[in-house]
């Protein structure tokens, strides 16, 4: 029986790569990848040669069964997104999910997750946290937004550019304009930045200034008196 890996790639510098994940991916018999273009690129700068197929959220379910019988038969592959840990808020639950009920080893390299540099720079309580990945962009937003109105532990959110100004008024609107939030952005390239303050303050921020590239939230948790 064959074995996946779950192999973590850089959020931006390339030099994050671990000699680990290296290996894995040189030694995989086939690498399955979000986007083959993007991981491509990567693989052609650590000269990995070694055959790829397109897994990504549009073909993930039709394709799982393929992937395991190609493990049941004996091959190792390598999952990666096109930047991060698989499965985190990207493609990866299922075929993870498959492989356990198989009785398919998986093993995960550890490596580049953008949340976590992200709460550690915040300067926010990260000795608990809530991982809240995408909010739903319509239906069920603004019911998860007052519910999270009452935690209590610091919260980690991923979005686009394009709504960051938007989902900071919200979170504002329910949670009030002085609760500290910090947003990073561009985490291990060349501008990265994290912009900390009140929702209020950031939300101005960003008015004035549009982002660009992954953003991650961290804000702080409801403050128990």
């Amino acid at each position: 029986m064959g074995k996946l890996y779950v192999v973590p790639t850089p959020v931006g510098n390339l030099e994050d790569m671990t000699l680990r994940a290296i290996r894995v991916l040189k030694e995989a018999d086939l690498i399955l990848a979000e986007d083959t273009r993007t991981t491509g690129i990567l693989l052609k700068h650590f000269d990995i040669k070694n055959p790829l197929q397109s897994h990504h959220k549009f073909n993930e379910h039709r394709a799982v069964e393929q992937v395991v019988q190609k493990l049941l038969a004996g091959q190792t592959l390598a999952l990666v997104s096109d930047a991060g840990t698989p499965a985190i808020s990207d493609p990866g639950f299922l075929i993870v999910r498959e492989c356990v009920r198989n009785g398919i080893e998986v093993q995960c390299l550890p490596g580049a997750t953008a949340f976590v540099p992200a709460i550690v720079s915040s300067g926010l309580p990260n000795d608990r946290f809530c991982f809240e990945g995408f909010l739903p962009q319509k239906k069920g937003r603004l019911s998860r937004l007052q519910e999270l109105a009452e935690e209590t532990r610091t919260m980690i959110f991923y979005e686009s550019p394009y709504r960051l100004v938007k989902t900071l008024t919200q979170l504002s609107e329910q949670m009030g304009l002085e609760r500290e939030v910090a947003v990073c952005r561009e985490i291990s390239k060349l501008h990265e930045e994290c912009v900390r303050g009140t929702l209020q303050e950031v939300a101005t921020h960003f008015t004035a200034h549009p982002p660009k590239g992954e953003i991650v939230i961290v804000l702080k948790g409801k403050t128990i008196k």
